[in-house]
């Protein structure tokens, strides 16, 4: 059981990182399948695909912040703790999705710097090819960006069906650890 003056809701930092970065990822993920589907080369999937890219390298970038914090903050507590599976459960998919936000950006950029793609981040500058452009890496940047995609699609969905099981069937406190405390009495 929980203790006096434990605290049940992550803390506004994370609470951010994690609504931000699930912001940039959907919107990231919905620009690239959209982009999938434009013609090669032509506009607007060379302006979709800059966007993609600038978002992408953004979740990037705030990734070992969020890590930091993170490690900083710590976990808050429950009032009810789940059971033991369950939380071994839900730390393997937090961390599943924690390697997914690193691999999925990084086999981007592999697969743009690689391919001799620009770099952009919104237009006010480029990031720095660190890769030789490759033919050959580039593809494989591409098949890992692609397959890594899937996975996030999927391990994404999974993390939603889990929040609505346990908003909605568990009715239990998960749901609410994510959000703003509520003042009760006030």
């Amino acid at each position: 059981m929980a203790r006096a003056g434990d605290t049940y809701h992550y803390d506004r930092a994370q609470r951010g990182f994690h609504w931000l970065m699930a912001a940039l990822i959907l919107v990231a993920l919905g620009i690239g399948i959209y982009a999938a589907w434009q013609v090669p080369g032509t506009s607007p999937r060379r302006e979709l695909l800059d966007i993609h890219k600038s978002i992408g390298l953004t979740v990037l970038l705030l990734l070992p912040l969020r890590l930091v914090w993170r490690l900083i903050a710590g976990e808050p507590a429950y009032r009810v703790p789940p059971s033991r599976p369950a939380h071994l459960a839900a730390k393997a998919a937090h961390a599943s999705l924690y390697v997914l936000m690193l691999l999925l950006p990084v086999s981007g950029y592999v697969y743009s710097a690689a391919g001799g793609y620009g770099l952009p981040w919104f237009g006010v500058f480029s990031f720095p090819r660190l890769v030789p452009v490759d033919k050959a890496v580039s593809l494989a940047g591409y098949s890992a960006h692609y397959w890594i995609a899937w996975a996030v699609g999927i391990v994404l969905s999974l993390h939603v069906l889990a929040v609505a099981w346990h908003a909605w069937i568990r009715r239990d406190e998960v749901m609410g650890r994510m959000w703003p405390r509520r003042v009760v009495g006030g």
